[in-house]
C-alpha cells in the first residue's frame, strides 16, 4: 500500500498526515503522539477516529502541524486521520460521518473591532 495523504484545518490549526501501514505509531512533527500532547484527553481526541473503525495498530501515521494551540492542532489532527481512513476504504465513511469525524469545524476567532477592547467587549461606561 502506498501512503495516503489527507489535510485536517480547525481554528488556525493545520494537520498534513501521512498514513501507511505499519504497527499503529503516530508521529507528530518527528515526535510521539504522546510526548507531543501532553494530557491524554487531547491524545484520545487524535485515536478517536482509528477506534471508531477499529483500526488503532494497522496505520503508521506521520503528521506535519502548525498554527493554533494544543485542543485546535488535536482536533485538526482528528480531521485529517478520518479523511485519511475514508481514502483507503469508503465502508468507513458513514461510521465516521455519525460521530461528526468528517465535519470540518468553521468556527475562528471573530476579529478585534477598532474603538472597542477586544471583539464585543466595550470599555466601562461613566455616566459622570
Amino acid at each position: 500500500m502506498e501512503v495516503i495523504n489527507a489535510t485536517g484545518r480547525r481554528k488556525s490549526a493545520i494537520a498534513r498526515v501521512y498514513l501507511a501501514e505499519g504497527k499503529g505509531k503516530i508521529t507528530v512533527n518527528k515526535r510521539d503522539v504522546a510526548e507531543y500532547f501532553k494530557t491524554d484527553q487531547l491524545v484520545y481526541i487524535v485515536k478517536q477516529p482509528l477506534t471508531e473503525v477499529g483500526l488503532e495498530g494497522n496505520f503508521d501515521i506521520k503528521v506535519n502541524i502548525s498554527g493554533g494551540g494544543q485542543s485546535g492542532q488535536a482536533e485538526a489532527l482528528r480531521l485529517g486521520i478520518a479523511r485519511a481512513i475514508v481514502k483507503i476504504s469508503e465502508e468507513h465513511r458513514p461510521a465516521l460521518k455519525v460521530k461528526k469525524f468528517l465535519t470540518r469545524d468553521s468556527r475562528v476567532v471573530e476579529r478585534k473591532k477598532p474603538g472597542r477592547p477586544k471583539a464585543r467587549k466595550r470599555f466601562q461606561f461613566s455616566k459622570r
